[in-house]
């Protein structure tokens, strides 16, 4: 019987389906068709959830006054001479301001009341204030005891006023005057009791719902947060030992304006921004999702299209040159199409110079036996006798993989991401295999900077893929555009 209590979700069985059965199932293509463009592309309207903004502006509103009071106190100004003491004041403060944030004490969790924090970084603070002093305007007659002054008055203010704002923040949820966060557990049934009485040991935490580990399984996922969402919950606690793709589950949560709470049972790397919260004496692992989503990835998206429309326009007269010399070699035609696996396991047309013989397709299946990758699942010829003379020449230089700048300017490729493997090698993947069809593919990627062909081994691959997905920046992205460049020229890995 299924249960009726308010906010938990039924249980639900499902056996772990091959991808190939399930992207023939209806239900999941269409939840896959609901999902983001990519894991780092969410809608700009989701923004994190929660009263974080009330925080955020009580905690800058006293830092300011205090800071003011401060100022005025101890008439700081008299050292920093300029004719507009306002703007002396409002400089001088929002460096102090600037300080705290960069450190995180305006981040929710128990940095915004770590006193020791606050001292040193206000002490910092006020090292910049007085270079800023020294290269605005030499400093003559400086009174030490007005800058240590200033210095531990706005300290002592400043952590009075969070201590005071703490204080007020427990009265009014013992007065019920606050609303609690909305917290939703995922976790094994064994774990569950000793987890709800941790978060009830805090006075800031609603249990909304709850639901077992097979909530997040592949085909459970999406209906997991859609029914949170429903709930309006703001923060999710998850028991490792239910996790079956952690780094996935960090983006699709972050992506909602949701933070992630992980109780961990091990410790090993999951994703770049995590920090440690207690909540109630159970340390957890917490993946706070930022006030707005998906900023970098569309300015990534920008990129990968004007690049690859300016490039092409400009390299027209080399694809004209190679579509002749393909022409010249051999019979069939230019260009070589392969359906590829993509974004969310969905297949496009690949474009590529042929560098192959017209029928290496089904040549290919009286070679799998030569096939040198150990695991088979991608499939590798040191000296594969499909390829033509000109095939040779493309593929030294990567010449063949210029077509699919068309890819990335449909949006279908991104410049940078895991390359798009065919559906042969994509049948032979294992569960752990398939976060990377999460995000955009690349016509380059970390495995082509790092061996290219000589790796012979797929799960070195999955690494690679794994580390670029966990480490995402564009910073990292230009890297590896500047990298693939300086591989090509020399000729790494590539035949």
């Amino acid at each position: 019987m299924q249960s009726k209590q308010k906010g938990v979700l039924p249980k639900t069985t499902h056996s772990s389906a091959k991808y190939e059965i399930m992207l023939s199932e209806n239900v999941v293509n269409n939840q896959l068709s609901e999902a983001p463009l990519d894991l780092r592309a969410p809608v700009f309207s989701k923004v994190r959830k929660g009263g974080w903004w009330l925080r955020l502006i009580t905690l800058l509103l006293v830092d300011f006054t205090v800071l003011i009071i401060a100022w005025i106190l101890t008439q700081y100004q008299v050292f920093w001479y300029t004719e507009n003491r306002y703007f002396a004041m409002l400089a001088t403060i929002l460096i102090q301001i600037g300080a705290l944030a960069v450190q995180g004490t305006y981040e929710p969790g128990n940095k915004r009341h770590d006193y020791g924090n606050i001292i040193k970084t206000m002490f910092f603070a006020h090292g910049i204030i007085l270079l800023v002093c020294v290269l605005y305007q030499p400093i003559e007659d400086v009174s030490r005891s007005t800058l240590i002054g200033f210095w531990l008055t706005s300290t002592s203010f400043i952590c009075i006023g969070r201590l005071a704002v703490n204080l007020l923040l427990e009265y009014l949820r013992s007065k019920k005057v606050l609303g609690k966060n909305a917290i939703f557990i995922i976790s094994s049934e064994n774990e569950k009791e000793q987890i709800i009485g941790f978060i009830q040991k805090e006075n800031r935490y609603n249990i909304v719902g709850s639901r077992n580990s097979d909530a997040l399984d592949k085909i459970n996922r999406l209906e997991t947060l859609e029914a949170i969402n429903k709930l309006g919950v703001t923060e999710v606690l998850v028991s490792w030992n239910v996790i079956k793709d952690q780094m996935y589950l960090c983006w699709l949560f972050q992506a909602s304006g949701i933070m992630v709470h992980i109780v961990p049972m091990e410790l090993k790397p999951i994703y770049r921004d995590t920090v440690f919260h207690n909540i109630g004496g159970m340390t957890c692992l917490s993946f706070v999702s930022p006030v707005l989503t998906g900023r970098d990835f569309w300015l990534k998206r920008v990129f990968d299209f004007c690049f690859a429309s300016v490039f092409l326009l400009l390299t027209f007269p080399i694809y004209i040159a190679i579509a002749i010399a393909i022409k010249i070699d051999s019979p069939g035609p230019v260009f070589y199409k392969q359906t590829r696996i993509g974004l969310s396991g969905k297949g496009f047309k690949v474009w590529k110079f042929r560098t192959m013989r017209p029928d290496a397709d089904k040549l290919q299946k009286e070679l799998e036996a030569l096939n040198e990758v150990k695991d088979g699942i991608i499939f590798k010829i040191k000296d594969d006798p499909r390829i033509t003379r000109i095939g040779k020449f493309l593929r030294r230089y990567s010449l063949d993989e210029l077509p699919q700048l068309f890819n990335v300017v449909l949006g279908e490729m991104s410049l940078v991401g895991p390359r798009p493997l065919p559906t042969r090698d994509v049948d032979k993947f294992s569960e752990r295999h398939f976060i990377r069809q999460e995000v955009l593919p690349g016509v380059t990627g970390m495995w082509q900077v790092s061996g290219r062909s000589d790796i012979m081994d797929f799960d070195q691959v999955m690494k690679l893929d794994l580390r670029y997905i966990e480490n995402w920046s564009l910073l990292l992205d230009f890297q590896i555009l500047f990298k693939t460049v300086q591989v090509v020229l020399n000729k790494e890995g590539a035949y």
